[in-house]
């Protein structure tokens, strides 16, 4: 089933129906590679029409988030980005404290890990939007190229 048709269905059970706007949202987040900000997705929304405010972005955002079809990331310099899910499922989040990359890992990597953790504890956790904070492999060798102590 597409993402279209998803976002559809689960809307009608909410009781609300597809608006042009929030139509226009997600075929935006079909358009993005990666990750966006509202802003960013909403200055793609205007160029399909100049009548859609912010607000309608966020609350269309957040419909589409509660749905599972967009991942919201948000990293360590306070900005929300989005990502559209779609019908593919969850994944993990490496985030860059260094240089603000953001880096996909499919759920499939971490099967052990999860598995380890319903194992051990019984704990059965939510991982889907989980963002994990860090350096990529550019920025701690330019740390290590740097001698920075805090860098192993």
């Amino acid at each position: 089933m597409s993402c279209e048709k998803v976002f559809l269905d689960k809307l009608r059970r909410r009781g609300f129906r597809l608006t042009p706007q929030r139509e226009m949202v997600l075929s935006v987040m079909h358009r993005i590679e990666g990750f966006a900000t509202a802003e960013e997705i909403h200055a793609k929304v205007l160029e399909l029409s100049s009548s859609v405010d912010i607000s309608t972005v966020y609350r269309s955002l957040e419909l589409l988030q509660e749905f599972g079809l967009v991942s919201l990331v948000e990293v360590d310099d306070g900005v929300r980005r989005y990502e559209l899910l779609g019908v593919h499922g969850p994944h993990l989040h490496l985030a860059c404290r260094g240089c603000g990359e953001l880096l996909s890992i499919e759920m499939a990597e971490i099967r052990e890990f999860y598995g380890q953790l319903l194992e051990d504890y019984g704990f059965l956790a939510e991982l889907d939007h989980v963002t994990i904070p860090g350096l990529c492999r550019e920025c701690r060798r330019s740390a290590q190229d740097a001698s920075d102590p805090v860098i192993a």
